[in-house]
């Protein structure tokens, strides 16, 4: 053993029994990392909170904590935000104005889903869904076609049940197979059935900030917000992700002024996609008071990433291999062990965010039956007053 070599050994060592005696992992500093060699020239292998030798002879691995700074102890714990328990409540609120709907004379309001293809993923969130109606009291029924039907015959259903009076609530459950236009489909279900929230119309108006079918996901998103009491009222908010039907309404309900309805949040909003460069994304989110992460990439946000107090909601939904079960698990974008520990108040993945988009489902398609104007969503009193004198 080189001299070079045993000094490394003893620093080691003694880095060992420093993390022994506190029960702190370090983390390596990059100079640190750079002026390690083993006696035969090659780099030891290094991970954040691992230094690992390899010996070339075949000798078992050698595993060591090292030097240089502590990882900081946080002062927040953050709340969970129970998703499964907030979505219930919803739901029992949908089932008393449907009990309530249906005492004056009126049917129950009736959810219609069509379900192409043999997808598992998508069976599975129409099974919840199905199930999440029934038990608010809205009747419902799942109509399910080949991958093999044409877009045109996909349309002419669509149109068929846009007439049919019976209907209330409206959705083509997405993805659509590869050779159908997903923005067609969308836009074939009428405005006013259109519970998903996809229909172009509906887009357009809340985007305007007029009253308008919200998309389920992103409306859970903002009922959670509005629900735990988290201020928003000019905040710093990131949302990661741009996508059509989750990043892009979020971050206009994060934006829009809250006169209009309640669940807008006045927040000043940036928007961090694939393109924004890492070390960018990371200067965003550490100044941000809101993160919302709807990207599908584990562990994309991580605790050295935000500050202390932050709120994190995590949309993400990835299945990924289990190492200690060897069986596969759903997580979440945000590394909830790591952020936990900074953050005030942060959603688990599965449990979150989830459960909110099939209850915010429920009360579109009420407000779908109901017809009243509003969309089920909280105005203003000067828009409330508006419509009375109109």
């Amino acid at each position: 053993m080189t001299p070079r070599f045993m000094q490394m050994s003893r620093l080691l060592s003694k880095s060992e029994k420093m993390a022994a005696a506190s029960r702190t992992w370090f983390r390596l500093s990059p100079q640190f990392l750079q002026s390690l060699r083993r006696s035969d020239g090659k780099l030891f292998h290094t991970g954040r909170r691992r230094l690992q030798t390899k010996p070339s002879n075949g000798a078992a691995s050698v595993y060591h904590m090292a030097n240089t700074e502590a990882l900081p102890e946080y002062k927040h714990q953050a709340k969970i935000i129970d998703g499964v328990a907030m979505a219930k409540e919803i739901r029992e609120e949908v089932r008393v104005e449907v009990d309530q709907w249906v005492a004056k004379g009126h049917r129950a309001p009736h959810l219609s889903v069509v379900l192409v293809g043999d997808n598992p993923a998508s069976a599975s969130y129409v099974k919840a869904k199905t199930r999440a109606a029934k038990g608010a009291g809205i009747t419902s029924e799942t109509i399910v076609k080949p991958s093999s039907i044409t877009e045109e015959e996909l349309l002419d259903l669509v149109d068929k049940l846009n007439k049919d009076d019976s209907v209330d609530g409206l959705l083509v459950q997405l993805p659509v197979p590869d050779h159908m236009t997903e923005r067609t489909i969308c836009n074939a279900v009428a405005p006013e059935k259109d519970v998903d929230g996809f229909n172009v119309v509906n887009v357009g108006r809340f985007c305007l900030d007029e009253p308008a079918f919200l998309p389920a996901t992103p409306y859970g998103v903002m009922e959670m917000i509005r629900r735990t009491g988290i201020e928003t009222f000019g905040k710093n908010a990131v949302v990661c992700g741009r996508s059509k039907n989750v990043g892009m309404p979020l971050a206009m309900l994060l934006h829009t002024d809250k006169e209009h309805h309640e669940i807008c949040a006045d927040a000043t909003t940036t928007i961090c996609h694939r393109y924004t460069p890492g070390d960018q994304l990371e200067v965003f989110t550490k100044t941000a008071d809101i993160i919302i992460v709807a990207v599908g990439m584990p562990n994309l946000i991580t605790a050295d990433m935000v500050k202390e107090g932050v709120v994190v909601i995590d949309v993400g939904i990835n299945r990924v291999m289990d190492p200690v079960t060897g069986k596969m698990k759903l997580v979440g974008d945000v590394d909830f062990e790591g952020v936990s520990k900074k953050a005030s108040y942060i959603t688990p993945v599965p449990g979150g965010v989830g459960p909110m988009t099939v209850a915010m489902l429920m009360k579109n398609t009420l407000a779908a039956a109901k017809k009243d104007g509003t969309y089920g969503l909280s105005m203003s009193p000067k828009e409330k007053l508006s419509q009375e004198v109109s």
